[in-house]
C-alpha cells in the first residue's frame, strides 16, 4: 500500500539526518542540471513526479549492511560520488530503493550546489568548475515554452542572485527558511521590485512556498522484509523491468552489498581513476572493469546479465580483485608504452585478452623493459594494433562470445608466450579477420589527419619506431604551406590547389616524429630539416628509407 511522506522539505530533513539512506545497491546521481530544473517545474505545477519506493531497516539490522548517503554538493571532478557512511550502528533507517535520483537532485536544489566543467576548460584547474546554486527568476513569463515548462528555474553563480537586467532570480535554498506573507514582502522589496512586478514575483515565490512546504506530494511504497535476498530481487526487478538496464552499475551495486572485507564501489572507482591517468591519460569506465572481473575470473559468461549476480560470483570477485586490479594495471601500462591513449583506443574490450594473459600468468616486473619479454611485447603490439584498426568490425556485434572464446584460447596455451596467432584464427573463424582485404587498405592509405585511426596505422607501418617515447603524428611538408596564398605565391595553379590541399593533410605526408625533435622541426621543409638533423649522407638516406620518404 502507498502511503503518504509528508513534503519534499520533511524529506530533505530526513536527508540531513541519515535517516533516509542509500543502500550500496544503487548507483551514483547522474542527473543534469536541465533535469534538476525540469522536476522543479513539475512540482511548481503541481504535476506527480513519481512515487518513492523506501526499505524500512529494523534498529538491530542497520549494522549488516554499508550505507551512502545522498549528493548535496556536487562537484564532477572533486565530489561526484554518494558520501560513505560506512555502518551505522543502532539506528532505524529508510533506504531508497527507488527515487534516489530525484531526492538528491531536491537536496542539491533546496541545500547545496553544482559544478560542473566549463566548456573547453582544463581538468585541473580549479576555475573550470564554478560553484552553481539553483535558483528560479521570479519575473519570468509563466507562459509555457516548447516542453510545457512554465517557471524558469537556472543554476546561476551566487552573485547574480537579485535584481539583474529584467529577471530577478532568488535562491531556490532560501525558501526552506523564508516565511510566507510579509517575510517575502520584504525580501522582494530590498529588491527593489516596482509596484508593477510585486504581484508577479510575490504569486511565484508563496507558489514555491508550498510546493516545498505545504504540499504533501511525497508518495512511498514501504517493503519492510529484511532479508536481503527479497530486497535484491525487487530491486533487479524495478530497474530492469524486463530491459537491458545499465547492468555495469547493477552488477557494481550489488558486488558493493555482497562484498565482506572490500569495498566494492570504493575499490572500482578508483582503479577507474589510477587507469585513466597513465601516461597520456585513458577514458576507460567501470564497465570495463567490471567486465574484465567476470572474463577473468573465468565466470562463464561475460555478459551483463542478471544470472551473473549471484551471491558465489561476487564472492569470486572480492576473492581475485587483488589480481583482477594487478592484472588491468599492467595491461594499462603496457598499452599507454605502445604509445596509446584515450584518443587512439577505439575499442576498450581489445583490452580485457591481455588482462586476461597478464591475469593467468601474473604481471612481471619489467615486462615493458626487459628484452626477455620482447617477443611477447610484439605480439601484444601487433595483435591490439590490428584490433584497433578493424575495431568496427571486430568489436562491435557478438562481443561477448568473442570474448569467451578468445579466454579460451588463453586458457588453454600452453606456454607464457602471448598466443596472437592462434587468436588470429579463432577471430577469422568467427568472421572477425585481422587480415585486410585490398579495399579495406584502399581505405586506410586515404585516412586523413586527426583519424583516430591513424597512430596505430602508423605504428604497424613503422614498428621500428620506440613508442615508449613521446611521438608526434607530424606533417612531413608542414601544414602550413598549403594556405591558398603560399600555394599560389609557389605557382600551383589553380586548378590543382584543392587537391594539394588535401594531400597535405592524407597519410602519405605524416609521419610518426619524436615529440622534441618534432618541436625543433616546426615548419621546416623535409630537405632542409634532414641536412640539419642528420649531417651524415648514409644515415640521412637510412632513415629517409626507413620512414618512406
Amino acid at each position: 500500500m502507498y502511503q503518504q511522506g509528508g513534503t519534499i522539505s520533511d524529506a530533505l530533513d530526513s536527508i540531513a539526518s541519515n535517516d533516509y539512506v542509500l543502500p550500496a545497491i544503487q548507483r551514483e546521481f547522474v542527473w543534469r542540471p536541465e533535469q534538476i530544473c525540469r522536476l522543479f517545474d513539475s512540482v511548481m505545477q503541481g504535476y506527480p513526479f513519481g512515487e518513492f519506493l523506501f526499505w524500512r531497516i529494523d534498529r538491530g539490522n542497520s549494522h549488516e549492511y554499508r550505507w551512502y548517503g545522498f549528493v548535496r554538493d556536487y562537484h564532477q571532478r572533486n565530489n561526484p560520488r554518494c558520501p560513505d557512511l560506512g555502518v551505522l550502528h543502532d539506528k532505524a533507517l529508510t533506504a531508497v530503493l527507488d527515487g534516489q535520483q530525484r531526492l538528491t537532485a531536491f537536496n542539491i536544489g533546496l541545500r547545496g550546489s553544482m559544478a560542473l566543467k566549463r566548456p573547453y576548460k582544463r581538468w585541473n584547474n580549479p576555475s573550470s568548475f564554478p560553484r552553481r546554486v539553483l535558483a528560479l527568476d521570479l519575473l519570468a513569463s509563466s507562459d509555457p515554452d516548447e516542453r510545457g515548462n512554465r517557471y524558469t528555474f537556472e543554476f546561476i553563480d551566487e552573485h547574480r542572485i537579485g535584481l539583474q537586467d529584467s529577471r530577478l532570480w532568488f535562491r531556490v535554498s532560501d525558501i526552506r527558511t523564508l516565511k510566507t506573507g510579509p517575510d517575502m514582502f520584504r525580501w522582494l522589496m530590498s529588491h527593489e521590485v516596482t509596484a508593477g512586478q510585486l504581484t508577479v514575483a510575490f504569486d511565484t515565490l508563496d507558489r514555491l512556498h508550498s510546493a516545498v512546504s505545504k504540499d504533501q506530494t511525497v508518495v512511498y511504497y514501504e517493503e519492510t522484509e529484511q532479508d536481503i535476498d527479497r530486497v535484491l530481487n525487487i530491486f533487479i526487478r524495478r530497474n530492469s523491468g524486463g530491459t537491458v538496464l545499465s547492468y555495469s552499475d547493477l552488477l557494481l551495486s550489488i558486488a558493493t552489498s555482497q562484498w565482506t572485507e572490500l569495498d566494492a564501489r570504493k575499490e572500482v572507482h578508483q582503479l577507474v581513476d589510477e587507469l585513466n591517468d597513465m601516461r597520456g591519460g585513458f577514458d576507460l569506465s567501470k564497465d570495463i572493469v567490471l567486465k574484465a572481473g567476470l572474463m577473468l575470473t573465468d565466470i562463464s559468461s561475460v555478459g551483463f546479465k542478471v544470472e551473473n549476480f549471484t551471491h558465489a560470483n561476487m564472492s569470486v570477485l572480492e576473492d581475485n580483485w587483488p589480481r583482477i586490479r594487478d592484472a588491468l594495471i599492467a595491461t594499462v601500462e603496457l598499452v599507454a608504452s605502445f604509445g596509446f591513449d584515450r584518443k587512439t583506443i577505439r575499442a576498450q574490450s581489445a583490452l580485457m585478452p591481455i588482462a586476461y594473459y597478464f591475469y593467468r600468468w601474473g604481471s612481471p616486473s619489467g615486462f615493458i623493459t626487459r628484452d626477455s619479454y620482447a617477443a611477447d611485447r610484439k605480439a601484444i603490439r601487433g595483435w591490439l594494433t590490428r584490433s584497433i584498426l578493424k575495431a568496427s568490425g571486430i568489436w562491435g556485434s557478438g562481443l561477448d562470445t568473442l570474448l569467451t572464446a578468445l579466454r579460451e584460447v588463453l586458457r588453454k596455451a600452453d606456454s607464457r608466450r602471448f598466443p596472437a596467432e592462434e587468436m588470429r584464427r579463432v577471430m577469422a573463424l568467427r568472421g572477425k579477420s585481422l587480415d585486410f582485404s585490398p579495399e579495406e587498405v584502399e581505405d586506410l592509405a586515404d585516412i586523413r589527419y586527426g583519424d583516430s585511426r591513424l597512430y596505430a596505422l602508423l605504428t604497424l607501418l613503422f614498428p621500428f619506431i620506440d613508442p615508449r617515447n613521446r611521438f608526434h603524428i607530424d606533417h612531413v611538408f608542414p601544414a602550413s604551406r598549403f594556405t591558398r596564398a603560399r600555394l599560389t605565391k609557389v605557382e600551383i595553379s589553380e586548378d590543382r590547389i584543392e587537391d594539394f590541399r588535401d594531400c597535405a593533410h592524407r597519410l602519405g605526408n605524416l609521419q610518426l616524429l619524436d615529440g622534441d625533435i618534432n618541436k625543433e622541426k616546426r615548419a621546416k621543409l623535409p630537405v632542409e630539416w634532414l641536412a640539419e638533423h642528420f649531417r651524415d649522407p648514409q644515415t640521412r638516406e637510412h632513415y629517409r628509407e626507413q620512414h618512406c620518404l
